[in-house]
């Protein structure tokens, strides 16, 4: 399908379609069903990457990237998530993609030089603290619990953290924390930066999960025990932690979409080649017609949600928040791309659990997504609340009621 898509989104994505398809996946058929690929690899890819001229669509011209808008840089996520490669080789990937985001938004200049400059350089790598065990702060954020006290010029952080994503390799930390416990729930917490190398930090554990193969991505467990870092640290202005969360969720749940409707358009393209060659009962099994249905209903959707991400993207670039179109987007596109996939792999049957193809590994990460960045039953609870929020009741005109 054709998108009205910026010209210079368009330009981009077809080199980022080039780079991913002569470099991208060629790497990813090689370390497929093996241990993660190593750092040197990506870094290599990275190079590459910027011979192509698709490195950091989303990063500003200043620390080395593109520049593109919102809207223009859509078209090159789907295009970097075709493989689970590509994001990290076009430094578009989550977290990193997001904490950038949030540097560049709210961070001041310091801060900008000293973390958003070597992130955008593949220098240094991030982690976004936010999630907790039970029965901390996770799906209703305002179970917060991590806090951070005000000691003279420093910050004193005690808490524990988990889920937080690229977390085994993270340099920084962006945590947040409640700070004013007196504030309302949504208005007393702040996000604050905290390199791993200080005291009190401590990186307990990767957490076992489903996925990350084959680029090895963490979900790790962190505490924090008296860490001390300076007020100037503070990512944002102090008590708006969770306005400054949203600003970064938003079009982060928006380029996630991004990045596994590339994934599940790939997935739909291996498995109608693996149709169109694979015989069974004397004919390619793409000849039949319950097949060829279940692929077109997988088309159709996707085609939809790639057309739901772009109007909320299209909101977002306008200034909006598009909180209720980016929630329905990311609850539709999630299940969308998770149920595309998994035609894909009964499509393609034993090759399709197997590891010499990529599905396997798209199956066991797609499953993530309808949890991370916020959970279907989640974002469900804000549409629902939006369309119960003013019931049309004069429809209810005729309805006969008791002992009318």
């Amino acid at each position: 399908m054709e998108y009205h898509d910026p010209d210079v989104g368009r330009t981009v994505a077809e080199r980022a379609r080039e780079f991913v398809e002569q470099e991208v996946i060629p790497v990813e058929r090689e370390w497929l069903g093996q241990e993660s690929v190593p750092d040197s690899v990506v870094d290599d890819l990275r190079e590459t990457a910027r011979e192509y001229e698709v490195y950091g669509p989303q990063i500003p011209e200043e620390y080395g990237g593109l520049g593109l808008d919102f809207r223009a840089m859509l078209p090159v996520f789907e295009e970097a998530g075709r493989s689970l490669l590509g994001g990290l080789a076009m430094r578009c990937a989550a977290p990193d993609e997001g904490n950038m985001h949030t540097l560049e938004i709210v961070g001041t200049k310091e801060q900008q030089e000293r973390w958003l400059a070597p992130l955008a350089a593949g220098e240094m790598n991030s982690g976004f603290c936010m999630t907790e065990p039970m029965q901390g702060g996770g799906s209703d954020p305002k179970m917060l619990s991590t806090t951070a006290e005000k000691e003279g010029d420093e910050w004193v952080i005690d808490g524990h953290k988990w889920w937080t994503t690229g977390g085994a390799d993270a340099d920084i930390f962006l945590v947040m924390a409640r700070t004013d416990p007196d504030a309302h729930p949504y208005e007393g917490a702040s996000i604050i930066l905290v390199p791993r190398d200080t005291e009190g930090v401590e990186v307990v554990r990767d957490i076992p999960h489903m996925g990350g193969e084959p680029v090895g991505s963490s979900h790790s467990e962190v505490k924090f025990d008296g860490a001390r870092v300076p007020v100037e640290n503070t990512l944002g202005p102090e008590n708006a932690g969770f306005a400054v969360a949203q600003r970064r969720l938003g079009p982060a749940r928006l380029t996630h979409c991004m990045r596994f409707g590339g994934m599940a358009d790939r997935a739909l393209d291996i498995a109608t080649a693996y149709a169109s060659e694979r015989e069974s009962f004397g004919e390619p099994i793409a000849e039949k017609q319950a097949l060829r249905f279940r692929v077109a209903r997988s088309r159709t959707r996707l085609h939809a949600a790639r057309t739901m991400i772009r109007h909320a993207a299209d909101d977002i670039a306008a200034g909006e928040e598009a909180r209720i179109g980016v929630a329905m987007a990311k609850v539709f596109t999630a299940n969308v791309a998770q149920d595309a996939i998994d035609e894909s792999v009964q499509i393609c049957g034993g090759n399709g659990i197997g590891k010499d193809l990529p599905l396997a590994d798209f199956y066991e990460n797609v499953r993530a997504f309808r949890i991370i960045d916020g959970a279907d039953e989640v974002h469900l609870r804000s549409i629902a609340r939006e369309a119960f929020a003013e019931p049309k009741l004069d429809e209810l005109e005729n309805v006969t009621r008791f002992g009318q």
